[in-house]
This record gives C-alpha cells, structure tokens and sequence, in this order.
C-alpha cells in the first residue's frame, strides 16, 4: 500500500488544508499549535498527501544544525490512520534529510513505537540540546513534558 501513495512537497496553495488538519490534532492535544503565518513562512519544509484535492497527510523537516534535523507537525486524518501514510511521510522526510547531508534526525513524539518501527530509538531529551535549548524552554510544557525522544542516526 504505502508505494501507492504518493507524498509530495507542500506548496502555498497546501497551507489552509495543512492547518485544517494541524488544527485536528491540535484539538485532540497531539501538536502544539503552529500559527497560519508560521506556516507560510515554513512551507518549504512541509510534504503533504492528498488525496480527492484534501490534505489527509502532512509532515516537516525542521534543520537544527548541519546534522541534526527534526520530524515536526505529523499529522494525518482520522480516516486514514494505520494505512501507512504516516509512515510514507516520515520516510519522505528520511530521504530528504539524507539528500541534504543530515546524520541525525530526531522527533518528540507521544508514539515512540510507531517511529520504533522506521529504525529510531528512544534518547534522553538531553542527547538534544539543540532542540532543548532552542525550541522546548519555550514551551508551555517544558517543565511537564511528556513527549519521548525518539533519534534515527543517518
């Protein structure tokens, strides 16, 4: 199934849906919020899937340094969860990240084992400082986060 579906780079025309189904998860608690300018100013990192001209999937790849990047805002529609699309995003964003150079990437994420299954492994937050010290003291969960790292070496 997942060599059918097709992931592609986002364009401005995508970023209204991405933040539809941004807003999705936000709702549920699954994503911190990402402002629609944010998301203009950040859409070159995204990949999305469409399907029936609705975003049903999306992804970024945030740099961090000249190694590290991160898997940030994946989201898919309730309606296709557990077909493999998410899965199909994050190897998108594995390619990517190689063909750019990077020899880590890292998520925070409330399901390591999902990310467990594409090759990461669970780190202390401390192995991370770039993200730590650059994006979550910002946080209003920094103090009580429970997200788990999760690092992919490659």
């Amino acid at each position: 199934m997942i060599s059918s579906i097709s992931v592609r780079n986002a364009t401005i025309d995508d970023v209204i849906g991405i933040d539809t189904l941004l807003q999705t998860q936000i709702e549920k608690g699954k994503l911190l919020p990402r402002t629609l300018p944010e998301l203009y100013e950040r859409v070159r990192d995204f990949f999305v899937i469409e399907t029936g001209g609705q975003i049903v999937g999306c992804g970024a790849l945030q740099l961090f340094t000249a190694e590290l990047g991160e898997v940030r805002s994946l989201a898919i529609a309730s309606s296709f969860e557990g077909h493999g699309y998410g899965r199909a995003i994050v190897e998108r964003l594995i390619k990517e990240s190689q063909s750019i150079g990077l020899s880590k990437l890292m998520a925070l994420t409330y399901v390591p084992g999902f990310f467990h299954k594409l090759e990461f492994s669970t780190v202390d937050r401390d192995e991370l400082p770039e993200k730590v010290w650059g994006v979550c003291v910002y946080c209003p969960h920094y103090n009580n986060c429970q997200e788990i790292a999760v690092l992919k070496r490659i």
